[in-house]
């Protein structure tokens, strides 16, 4: 397969999941009242949306960035992880009334230690993730601001 080809295939896949992630977004809005921690669950619906959009988006330019096809194959997965696990993790806060690093959002509630590590994994893995993602984006729509579309 072509790195044209997988391009293509990517961005088509990313458009997708974009839309599906919108839609885990929308759903649990409707929980909201329903969680542990409403507030923490707001959190989870607007970082559904947020970055079902951000994956839509990213989808649609996908075939400008040029990067080998491994780093492209790196970047594909890394951004599915990085907002998937944004909205899980924030989404597991709001279950377990976790998320003692997110002050604003968590209240000041504490969850079980189990579930604060959880979090906590996930916020800075996702957090790594989306630098990359963000970081190898540049550098592949940098590599390709010449190239015809």
């Amino acid at each position: 397969m072509s790195t044209s080809d997988l391009s293509f295939r990517q961005s088509d896949r990313l458009i997708f999941l974009g839309i599906l992630l919108f839609l885990l977004g929308l759903l649990v809005g409707i929980v909201i009242p329903f969680l542990s921690n409403p507030r923490m669950g707001l959190s989870s619906h607007l970082e559904g949306i947020m970055n079902g959009i951000f994956l839509v988006v990213l989808g649609l330019i996908w075939p400008r960035i040029n990067l080998s096809k491994n780093w492209i194959t790196i970047t594909f997965w890394l951004a599915i992880y990085g907002t998937f696990v944004n909205w899980l993790g924030i989404l597991i806060a709001a279950v377990f009334d976790a998320g003692a690093n997110l002050t604003v959002a968590a209240e000041g509630k504490r969850g079980s230690d189990a579930a604060e590590a959880l979090v906590n994994f996930c916020l800075i893995s996702l957090t790594l993730a989306m630098f990359c993602v963000c970081l190898l984006i540049l550098i592949g729509l940098w590599r390709g601001r010449h190239r015809p579309f």
